[in-house]
């Protein structure tokens, strides 16, 4: 049974559910590390990308990606927020070079995954459920933020 399709208990939220069924793939310390550094470079890639074909492409996407953080917690959506801004930013920033640059980094961040995934053993969690997509920055974010004392 897959725990992101069930309803979590009152006592867990839906967030953490989802987190933690995510980080049952992603238990070696190496491929913890690799996703640490290459699931932000995907997202930026990711958007980079759609920028380049329409910067207002770009805008709804990331406030679609928002809408699903928000239902899951405000803290989520408040670190997601941030994390789009700055996103943006430096897309922005990159236009003259974007196209290439994003095509670069996307296709290396995606063979550093996969890496991780052989390296671990196990699949992807995108492969059961497309949201965990959406789940891998929050991991990410948790990974680095729970070394400063904080949680969802």
């Amino acid at each position: 049974m897959n725990p992101s399709l069930d309803d979590p208990t009152p006592a867990t939220p839906r967030i953490e559910t989802l987190i933690a069924h995510y980080s049952e793939s992603h238990l070696n310390a190496v491929n913890e590390a690799i996703h640490c550094v290459c699931v932000p470079l995907i997202m930026f890639s990711l958007v980079g990308l759609i920028y380049a074909a329409h910067p207002a492409a770009a805008a709804l996407f990331l406030l679609a990606s928002l809408v699903y953080y928000a239902r899951l917690s405000w803290r989520a959506f408040a670190l997601m927020l941030v994390w789009s801004v700055a996103l943006l930013a430096l897309i922005s920033a990159l236009e003259t070079h974007l196209l290439v640059i994003c095509s670069t980094v996307f296709v290396l961040a995606w063979i550093g995954q996969f890496i991780g995934h052989k390296i671990e053993g196990k699949k992807p969690s995108f492969f059961e459920d497309i949201q965990y997509l959406w789940v891998g920055p929050l991991f990410v974010a948790q990974v680095l933020l729970q070394r400063l004392g904080w949680h969802w």
